[in-house]
């Protein structure tokens, strides 16, 4: 039952007998982590999780492998929280190189005095993201340290994927010709945090885009066989990730600006701000490049997702006249502006 758990403080808060490896320690795990997190090896209780791997062969041929921290403030925002994100970021990571997400860790760095009911919500959030991927969460760990330490929580993901034999999706194989696609609107992820931080006394109705993107993927693949590239366009935004594109594929990326879909709350914050959506942090945007052939079905295949609707068409690749990678953008007018990796941070840390 909520709230009887063993070594909680009479205000409901995390304390340092948690981390303690007694009986504290086992309650947080027995009635938060293993109530909600329960299934498959994770029930076993070993010191690892156990995979089979004949099983995973018949998904494909390659493991893809990826960790991630996660940080952010605050740890709740419209659309999700540190847990969703935390699920839904470790699976993009797999998704975009085209595996199938499989199993995923979780370790949690507790700080004492943390409301047991936010640790339960987050907690809770991470399954229902977990169940919406269709990725189970296998093995963990929870350490609790002094108040001063530790930001609230911390979360760290690991997961591992299958990629079937036909994928050889890579942010270097971009070539001349391409067209580059985004599933949605930009910087909603960004915008939303920076909101409801109440620093700025804005009033939004802005959500994150928090999602795990694997569907989308599998529906895109299944589609377009031969996508060149995809990335998710988290911290450094789509910014970033055409600017990786052009230097890993030696292109000049050329982005249409008057096609960025953009929400028009999101373009109200950053005309306030001084801010560019390309440069804002998204959690369920992804970039893809796909041969010009293949251009408008891939579009139509990511607009027939629940995920993609809003997705569109947004620049072309093109082999550079300098011998490196660069990004211009494109305004209505004709008009060209270089972008430029991202540098330092635009925003506090949101993710």
């Amino acid at each position: 039952m909520p709230g009887t758990l063993t070594g909680v403080g009479a205000d409901g808060r995390i304390t340092l007998a948690h981390g303690g490896g007694g009986s504290a320690m086992r309650s947080l795990i027995d009635e938060v982590f293993l109530a909600a997190f329960t299934q498959g090896p994770l029930a076993v209780q070993e010191d690892q999780a156990r995979l089979d791997l004949t099983t995973l062969a018949q998904a494909g041929d390659k493991l893809a492998f990826t960790t991630d921290a996660f940080v952010v403030e605050p740890l709740e925002f419209p659309g999700g929280n540190i847990g969703t994100l935390a699920v839904c970021g470790t699976v993009n990571d797999l998704a975009v190189g085209g595996a199938t997400p499989v199993a995923l860790s979780a370790a949690f760095v507790l700080a004492e005095g943390l409301e047991l009911a936010l640790l339960r919500r987050v907690v809770e959030a991470m399954a229902r993201s977990a169940a919406q991927a269709g990725v189970r969460i296998v093995t963990g760990d929870t350490k609790v340290v002094p108040r001063h330490a530790c930001d609230g929580l911390f979360v760290t993901t690991s997961g591992v994927g299958v990629i079937r034999p036909e994928h050889t999706i890579s942010i270097a194989a971009g070539q001349p010709g391409d067209v580059v696609l985004v599933n949605g609107t930009l910087g909603d992820h960004g915008a939303a945090i920076l909101c409801a931080r109440g620093d700025l006394a804005l009033q939004t109705h802005l959500q994150s885009d928090c999602a795990p993107l694997n569907t989308l993927v599998d529906t895109l693949l299944r589609a377009v066989p031969g996508v060149h590239c995809m990335r998710d366009a988290t911290r450094g935004g789509v910014a970033g990730v055409l600017s990786e594109l052009a230097e890993a594929s030696n292109v000049l990326v050329t982005v249409n600006e008057a096609a960025l879909p953009v929400h028009p709350e999101v373009e109200g914050v950053c005309e306030i701000l001084g801010l560019d959506p390309l440069f804002l942090a998204n959690e369920g945007k992804l970039v893809a490049v796909v041969p010009a052939c293949h251009a408008e079905h891939a579009l139509a295949a990511m607009q027939s997702h629940p995920l993609g609707r809003n997705a569109a068409i947004i620049g072309t690749l093109q082999a550079s006249a300098s011998g490196q990678g660069a990004v211009h953008v494109v305004n209505e007018f004709g008009g060209a502006r270089v972008l430029t990796m991202p540098s330092g941070e635009q925003l506090p840390r949101i993710c």
